[in-house]
């Protein structure tokens, strides 16, 4: 913990130097957020049209049914979106950057930039911290999206609840500020952990194969763990 608060005051302390580089930082929210765009809508697609399955059922046993929209709605923006969108990022953009930085330390680029007297921290590692926060948020609005869309292709276009009813009852219980905003800080929280933990782990890679092996599993069991973790402290301040 010691050392990675230090890594994380180091990373803080060049940030605001490393924005006059924007390109690089525009590269890598490319690289990070729009090439992991693809496994978000998958993924939150099936979600939906699982939640869609699963909550017709139930509510449909007390009479109910018109319920869903809101229930889907609300398990999505509070909960299952910012964690799974999280999730599905750690494994695939944090151990990328893991990976990224474990070749560049293996190859001895890092010790290479250090001789030269250039910030390694500052021109590799900030710009990926910064990515990963903001990538998250946006990645947990199109999760929630494609998952909504899922549940209603469920629900309404197979098991025959109203159309109407669907969204008149999600547009009637959700509240932008608690619900959808308290989402989006949630995965912009998750997100500043992931790439803390996966540039730390990379950055301090032993500079072999196996090493760099290692860091990237690292990196996917403590983003794991950091996640869960920071929902349920997150959840009950938000509550």
């Amino acid at each position: 913990m010691g050392r990675t608060g230090l890594f994380l005051g180091h990373v803080l302390a060049v940030l605001p130097a490393s924005l006059r580089r924007w390109r690089m930082h525009v590269q890598q929210l490319w690289f990070i957020g729009a090439m992991s765009l693809t496994i978000i809508m998958v993924s939150g697609l099936f979600v939906g049209l699982v939640l869609g399955l699963q909550y017709f059922q139930a509510l449909n046993q007390f009479g109910a049914s018109g319920a869903l929209g809101t229930l889907t709605a609300l398990s999505l923006y509070r909960e299952l979106s910012p964690v799974v969108a999280a999730l599905l990022f750690s494994g695939r953009a944090g151990t990328a950057i893991t990976a990224e930085l474990g070749l560049m330390r293996s190859t001895q680029q890092i010790e290479a930039m250090e001789m030269m007297a250039v910030d390694p921290v500052r021109h590799v590692v900030a710009p990926r911290f910064l990515a990963a926060a903001l990538a998250l948020p946006l990645l947990c609005v199109v999760f929630s999206a494609m998952a909504i869309m899922g549940a209603h292709w469920s629900a309404v276009l197979w098991l025959g609840l109203e159309n109407g009813v669907y969204w008149s009852g999600m547009v009637g219980s959700v509240d932008f500020v608690d619900d959808l905003l308290g989402g989006v800080f949630k995965a912009f929280v998750f997100g500043l952990l992931i790439g803390l933990i996966a540039a730390f782990q990379g950055f301090n890679a032993h500079p072999t194969g196996e090493g760099v092996a290692q860091a990237t599993t690292r990196t996917v069991i403590h983003s794991a763990i950091a996640v869960l973790a920071f929902d349920f402290v997150l959840t009950a301040f938000l509550m």
